[in-house]
């Protein structure tokens, strides 16, 4: 038994999520339907979008933040912020600029959350 707390929705519920030996997952404690395919997704491949900044010159910040366009796989997290730590732009960017394509072949992009 695993227990988690649901991020769909604001309610933010306390789900308790087993998988029975056939591969059947069973969540209990959701107020709501959409907390089932989360605690099965986050208990057999858990995503996460990431948002962090790179370097900017000529920004009226010296930080630009970014973001995943999508959710990535959650083990990927600290290679993506990885290779984050190593770009730098140059100012002007508008918001949805993408920053890089296809990080670490996730098929999403990082995009600027701000002009700048």
């Amino acid at each position: 038994m695993r227990e988690m707390i649901c991020i769909v929705c604001p309610k933010g519920c306390r789900l308790s999520v087993d998988q029975k030996p056939d591969g059947e997952i069973i969540v209990m404690g959701n107020g709501c339907n959409r907390g089932i395919p989360y605690a099965q997704k986050e208990l057999t491949n858990p995503t996460r979008v990431i948002t962090s900044t790179v370097k900017i010159n000529g920004g009226i910040h010296k930080r630009l933040p970014v973001k995943t366009s999508m959710d990535i796989p959650k083990g990927l997290n600290f290679e993506v912020m990885k290779a984050l730590a190593t770009i730098e732009v140059t100012s002007p960017i508008k918001v949805g600029t993408v920053i890089i394509e296809n990080i670490l072949g996730t098929g999403a992009n990082i995009v600027a959350t701000r002009d700048m």
